[in-house]
């Protein structure tokens, strides 16, 4: 065994080599002929986990009482958590919260779940990544960050909650395989520099829903088994920043000392390797020794400077919290307070607040005296829960207000209505805390005692990680076999109206607030589509403007399957775009709302505001009555026009029943 337990992996060469990701969609895969799978295969695959929060829920609930709200499929496999609207002072006066939070409850009791976690005992991503996930298990979850779990080498992906809501009470589910691309890191990351900035580097190096969109994305490289499990919990969270469908890392002997302190759910790992020669479509090197601390400017994750660049600017707040803000950056934050107190004290202010993701974390860091540290910094300590980062609770950043934060979005109105978010690390964030102007955190970060951070979070550094074994997929073959279906033939199906045009990353935060997530009737939630960037959208709707043409990224941001409902409910019949959020892409295909992908140079320049459209959904044939310009759209797959067919995913279950994705996938 090499130094530290690293793994001596030898290799044999495979005629039909495979990614990470694809061993274990492999694995998962129900009636594959054929001994691995390829980019572009339907599967239909078993799901070990499914996640989602009470604001999810809130959606998930609407579809379940459409499926006849039958039993859970597996009862001990199903996590709901209340985290997003919730802290003290909503809970207690905000009406919307306390329904929300009702409606978990009575399900939780309905259903007899095992893991339900009431209001402010956790973040939904962190206690699921502490102590439940395991290598080698598919995760679906009704909320984007699910991207998170893949730090400990699962196929976790988010998905809108109708998804989730089919695969808990059926335990399957279908997939296209993705294409994937490899990041791989080298070098030696300077103390302090943890997931947040490495993240943040490398969506400023490649872009926000570029190389990665609706891609797998794996992380690699010898680097990463210096990484830590929190390390790679933020690098995998923020994948949905960068665009991925998932981001993941191979499961090694950090994740193997990490399961080796549970009490349960740690010895189901599968410890598989991509293969040499795996297809991965391109390969992102990125140097971690040349990584400084970062901030991430509004309003996009990749607009990203070096914290040195704007050391001295105004901020109106501070905030550390979040599900991307792990135990180890709250640990090494408060560190850095201790060090920053040493000459500073905190100007006036009541605009400094720190969130812990679980109440595990709550009593770590009480019990270490941290809490003390950011009480005398100014720090107000709250309960856990999402707080500021989603901005929908009481917790909110004011209109104009500029505020530096650990969470993982700095959209328009993220924070709260006119809200400015930064993003940081925590250890930037804590440097900037005291003088409310941003520092670059290295000079206090150089006289941290290192033994003492490691002995906070209960490592020791000298002792050697677990070795592990490999291991292959176990994939079950069957005979091809013919599936008796009653195919439609495709006919013609035209939709026409005008033209209502928008740019790039056009995100589900800006389709329907996070503020009016809990209104569920597609008519209310229509009237407050774009509500912040586009007043006036519905009323434009209706006098004909009922086609969208959008550029790249469309519906990028949080899973929320509301934003589908509030489209429709506006009246839209038709989204053309460039390219299309993965998860959003899900959700307009379960809710039956046509889409389209056209990448013609030539119809965008020909499109503008009001331009009228004639389009065949079946063909993908698009018309300009008055020009009489006709431009092709990319086909859709045969799941998706099964799907159309069958008027989305809910009336796709009644007819057909658990056998759905067998048949979808055929093309039924």
């Amino acid at each position: 065994m090499n130094p530290r337990g690293r793994l001596m992996i030898e290799r044999m060469p495979k005629t039909n080599p495979m990614t990470l990701t694809q061993k274990i969609l492999a694995a998962h895969a129900i009636g594959l002929t054929k001994p691995f799978v390829r980019t572009g295969d339907i599967l239909q695959v078993k799901v070990d986990w499914t996640i989602a929060s009470e604001l999810a829920w809130n959606g998930m609930d609407r579809t379940y009482e459409m499926l006849g709200r039958p039993p859970v499929y597996d009862k001990d496999r199903f996590f709901l958590a209340v985290d997003h609207t919730v802290d003290p002072v909503t809970l207690a006066n905000d009406k919307r919260a306390q329904k929300l939070t009702q409606l978990s409850r009575d399900f939780a009791k309905e259903a007899g779940i095992t893991h339900f976690y009431d209001a402010n005992v956790t973040i939904l991503h962190t206690k699921f990544y502490r102590d439940l996930v395991q290598p080698g298990e598919i995760v679906l979850g009704a909320d984007s960050h699910t991207s998170s779990h893949g730090g400990m080498g699962a196929f976790s992906i988010g998905l809108g909650g109708a998804d989730i809501t089919a695969a808990m009470v059926l335990g399957t589910s279908w997939i296209e395989v993705p294409e994937a691309i490899e990041v791989v890191y080298s070098g030696k990351p300077g103390f302090g520099i943890g997931g947040k900035d490495i993240i943040l580097r490398t969506l400023g190096d490649l872009g926000r829903n570029t190389v990665a969109m609706e891609r797998s994305v794996e992380f690699r490289g010898e680097s990463v088994r210096e990484l830590t499990t929190d390390a790679r919990f933020t690098i995998a969270n923020m994948t949905a920043e960068f665009g991925g469908l998932n981001g993941i890392f191979e499961a090694d002997g950090q994740v193997a000392a990490w399961l080796s302190k549970r009490k349960s759910h740690n010895d189901g790992a599968k410890w598989f390797r991509a293969d040499d020669g795996a297809p991965y479509v391109a390969r992102f090197p990125i140097d971690l020794a040349k990584i400084v601390p970062l901030v991430a400017k509004p309003f996009s994750p990749d607009n990203v400077f070096t914290a040195e660049q704007h050391a001295g600017m105004a901020l109106n707040g501070v905030f550390i919290g979040a599900c991307t803000t792990t135990e180890e950056e709250l640990v090494l934050s408060a560190l850095v307070l201790e060090q920053v107190l040493k000459d500073q004290k905190p100007v006036s202010s009541a605009n400094r607040l720190v969130v812990p993701g679980d109440l595990s974390i709550q009593r770590n860091l009480a019990a270490a005296g941290l809490w003390k540290i950011y009480e005398q910094a100014g720090f107000r300590v709250s309960v856990p829960g999402c707080s500021m980062c989603l901005g929908v609770a009481s917790e909110k950043a004011g209109k104009g207000e500029t505020w530096l934060s650990s969470q993982n979005r700095n959209f328009p109105n993220r924070m709260g209505e006119g809200s400015l978010a930064w993003l940081a690390s925590g250890p930037t964030v804590a440097a900037s805390a005291l003088s409310l102007k941003v520092a670059d955190p290295r000079p206090f970060l150089a006289k941290v005692d290192r033994e003492r951070f490691e002995k906070l979070l209960g490592r020791d550094r000298k002792t050697p990680l677990p070795n592990v074994v490999t291991t292959e997929p176990e994939i079950d073959v069957v005979p091809a076999h013919a599936v008796s279906t009653d195919v439609a033939v495709d006919q013609p199906w035209t939709v026409r109206g005008r033209v209502q045009k928008f740019g790039d990353n056009i995100d589900t935060d800006a389709i329907i607030p996070g503020e009016f997530c809990h209104l569920v009737k597609p008519e209310e939630l229509g009237e407050k589509c774009f509500h912040f960037v586009k007043p006036g959208f519905a009323d434009k709707v209706r006098k004909g403007q009922n086609i969208i043409v959008a550029g790249q990224g469309w519906g990028s941001g949080s899973s929320r399957e509301q934003a589908v409902w509030a489209l429709q409910g506006a009246g839209i019949k038709l989204v053309i775009a460039r390219s299309y959020a993965f998860i959003h892409k899900r959700n307009l295909v379960n809710e039956a709302l046509p889409f389209l992908v056209v990448s013609d140079d030539a119809f965008y320049a020909a499109v503008a505001d009001e331009t009228e459209l004639s389009v065949n959904i079946n063909s993908g044939e698009i018309v300009l009555p008055t020009s009489g310009k006709k431009f092709r759209a990319e086909p859709l797959t045969p799941i998706v026009k099964s799907l159309m067919r069958e008027q989305g995913l809910v009336p796709a279950i009644k007819r057909h029943g658990a056998q759905v994705f067998e048949l979808l996938a055929a093309g039924v």
